[in-house]
């Protein structure tokens, strides 16, 4: 079957299109309820003064707050959701830039909060929670907020931060609108001279083609046209930089890695922990490079090669319908139950399956106030079945928190974001590798596991290494250049792949396309959510129903607790490098059993 492709979204089939009149019939109703944000932010800042006076005046702001919560979730989930099917559309940037200027002057308006709600001495504030027993509903809320007194400023100083977060958005908002809506990228033509369209979905493809002429030429296409804007891109980069300096120097931090874990309640030494931890371990990783150098059969493996197939001849088209069946078959271990609403999110257009021109690049999952919404680049291959296994995880999460806490709690911090998606991946993987009985087969199923080893412990690893170079060079007061970022990025390329890689030049300038580098440590936590998801796929696996409930409600949990100890309640401590340790054991094994059963074949 052919890789299904469409040039408008207008072609697709509804039931692939998201449905996001779920959340708005029309773009009028969207615009009648940013009206009714507006209105609500004003009657949240009226209350500016009066939280230490009385429980009841306390309790009123509080609920106003989580009611105001709910709007903008359901406003933003609209605007982007729509957006994103087509960054080039005016009509919803205009929207998103609407709602992001009502934002900046509702948290401008509501940053006495924070100044406020920490003035209130500890005592008073027991003394509220008994005379007003609807308190407690956002107990845990003042409490995470108390946490971080030391890094309040005064109420003037909290309006100044907050309006400033419109400017704050714009590295991110450029590098979204170059990198989706205007970067065009050179047909990469084949060894029989046949062009192939180059676009941040297709590059996955062409680079896993057995045509190495198409490869090189894909990744030249790519990584020359982004070498081009090199210092833009810099810019863009020292932009974001700068801005998270700014608000950590603002609120007293020691480093901008101290006040973005701070804002999840992860210790720091979580983040030196997996760096240190991955590099005592790279030798795992030259072992796979290697490998992969001797079965390709080249006498010099290139970046461009990294993701060839290794099992030529077993790899085949995957529809989106037998994705969701696989999958649906996979997460049987996880319970009827949790089956019963993938179903549901399967049937009812949660997801937005299929690349269109204009259309955000990668993969990811939304909560909202209806809703998860999911949106795919699905094309066929191997990986695309598991990121739809990856997303609705991450869409189950969600699903699973919304229902069963009030909304102040129910939205789980990054720190364990990654965790739900990758153990659906892992099941997926177990399901697989037990249903085949073909050594080729198996050998390709092995090495899509080494693969996201790879690209998920050490690969985002190295990600987050290079974020945190990029921070401690701009804290030290040196701007970033394309120089410097093109030069710390190879020799990090260099010290991952090993000796038996040649980091090509245009590897080089890779860093100008990653988006998670806009997100504020985000990306080590797909490393540390890998480790932790093997560790509890192999107790739902080898324990079943006890290690099935404690994962559910983890599922379940929101930000009730701290995010190291909700892990620690479901099985696995994240405090220590043993979880990453133990993955890369797994890592070493596969591997092993990788070579052996290459040798049969």
């Amino acid at each position: 079957m052919e890789q299904v492709r469409y040039t408008s979204r207008d072609q697709i089939p509804l039931e692939y299109r998201w449905a996001t009149e779920d959340l708005y019939p029309s773009d009028q109703a969207w615009q009648e309820d940013l009206e009714v944000l507006k209105q609500k932010g004003e009657a949240l800042a009226a209350f500016a003064g009066t939280l230490g006076r009385d429980a009841q005046t306390l309790l009123a702001y509080l609920t106003g707050m989580e009611e105001t919560d709910i709007l903008i979730n359901r406003l933003a989930g609209y605007a982007g959701r729509c957006g994103d099917v087509d960054t080039r559309n005016s009509t919803y940037q205009l929207m998103m830039g609407s709602f992001r200027g009502t934002m900046v002057k509702l948290a401008s308006g509501c940053s006495f909060e924070t100044p406020e709600t920490m003035a209130i001495p500890d005592e008073t504030l027991d003394r509220f929670y008994a005379e007003c027993p609807g308190l407690e509903r956002y107990r845990r809320y003042l409490t995470d907020s108390r946490r971080k007194k030391a890094h309040v400023l005064s109420v003037e100083m909290e309006q100044m931060l907050a309006a400033s977060r419109a400017m704050a958005e714009t590295p991110n908002q450029v590098f979204n609108m170059f990198s989706n809506a205007d970067m065009k990228y050179p047909d990469a033509l084949d060894s029989e001279g046949k062009a192939h369209s180059v676009t941040s979905g297709s590059l996955g493809v062409l680079l896993a083609s057995p045509d190495r002429v198409l490869r090189k030429n894909a990744f030249e296409s790519m990584y020359h046209t982004v070498a081009a804007f090199k210092n833009t891109s810099a810019a863009i980069s020292n932009g974001q930089m700068q801005q998270l300096k700014f608000y950590a120097d603002a609120r007293k931090y020691p480093t901008t890695l101290d006040a973005a874990l701070s804002r999840t309640n992860v210790p720091t030494e979580v983040y030196h922990n997996l760096i240190a931890a991955v590099h005592a371990n790279m030798d795992k990783m030259h072992r796979y490079v290697s490998l992969r150098k001797k079965l390709l059969g080249l006498e010099e493996l290139h970046m461009y090669d990294i993701y060839a197939k290794l099992v030529p001849g077993v790899d085949r088209y995957i529809s989106i319908e037998e994705a969701k069946e696989t999958v649906y078959a996979a997460l049987a271990p996880l319970g009827e139950e949790y089956r019963a609403i993938l179903k549901k999110g399967f049937e009812s257009r949660w997801l937005d399956v299929y690349e269109t021109p204009g259309k955000r690049s990668g993969a990811y999952s939304a909560s909202s106030a209806v809703h998860p919404y999911v949106l795919l680049n699905h094309n066929g291959s191997l990986r695309s079945q598991f990121t739809l296994a990856h997303e609705m995880g991450h869409a189950l999460h969600s699903y699973y928190s919304s229902r069963k806490q009030n909304p102040v709690d129910e939205h789980y911090v990054i720190f364990v974001a990654e965790v739900a998606s990758t153990c659906n991946e892992a099941l997926l993987m177990d399901y697989l590798l037990k249903r085949t009985t073909d050594k080729a087969e198996r050998a390709f199923l092995l090495n899509h596991f080494l693969e996201q080893f790879k690209g998920t412990l050490y690969r985002q690893t190295m990600f987050a290494e290079f974020e945190l170079l990029m921070n401690r060079l701009v804290a030290s007061g040196i701007p970033l250049t394309a120089d410097w970022l093109c030069k710390e990025y190879k020799a990090l390329n260099e010290a991952y792949f090993g000796p038996d890689m040649v980091v090509d030049e245009e590897i080089a300038v890779e860093w100008a396309r990653i988006p998670h580098l806009f997100m504020n440590y985000y990306v080590f936590q797909y490393a540390t959510g890998y480790s932790a998801a093997i560790a509890l796929s192999q107790k739902i696996l080898s324990e079943g129903a006890p290690a099935v409930e404690k994962y559910l409600n983890f599922l379940s949990s929101g930000c009730t607790k701290p995010p190291v100890e909700l892990l620690k309640d479901a099985g696995v401590d994240m405090s220590t490098p043993e979880p990453i340790n133990q993955a890369l054991e797994l890592f070493d094994r596969l591997l092993g059993e990788m070579e052996d059963l290459m040798a049969e074949l």
